[in-house]
């Protein structure tokens, strides 16, 4: 498989902060669709999108107080949060990183050596990872 260099020109950043699962999903909507365009992609995960990520909360769609939309989600056959990254994963374009400072936060460290996050960053090195990127989304 050929790919393309990764400049900050054809590179996509997601940022996912909230843990709440249609932003979740969304990130990593725009994450697989990136891929699948043959961009470089890179998911940094802070806070309750970590722990989500930690707890491996990824298959079942909660949508609190929504059931309607559970239903109709799952009714259409749409991607679960797990299937979405494995495609990103399997496509050999994504890179999913998590922030230390959130795990400190969170007291979160014995998890992450199983969490199968592919490396943790703290802002300094994000920044300059990210830096020149102009597709970035923050959810």
């Amino acid at each position: 498989m050929s790919h393309r260099v990764s400049t900050p020109e054809n590179r996509v950043v997601v940022f996912l902060h909230s843990g709440e699962y249609d932003r979740v999903h969304q990130g990593l909507s725009i994450a697989a669709a990136a891929t699948a365009a043959g961009r470089r992609v890179e998911v940094y995960l802070f806070w309750w999108a970590l722990e989500r990520f930690l707890m491996d909360r990824l298959d079942e769609p909660d949508f609190t107080g929504r059931e309607d939309v559970a239903d109709r989600f799952e009714a259409r056959g749409m991607p679960t949060v797990r299937a979405l990254l494995e495609h990103v994963r399997e496509s050999g374009l994504g890179t999913v990183a998590g922030c230390t400072g959130s795990l400190g936060a969170l007291g979160s460290e014995s998890k992450a050596g199983d969490s199968g996050i592919d490396v943790w960053l703290g802002w300094s090195a994000i920044l300059q990872r990210t830096a020149g990127v102009t597709d970035r989304f923050y959810l």
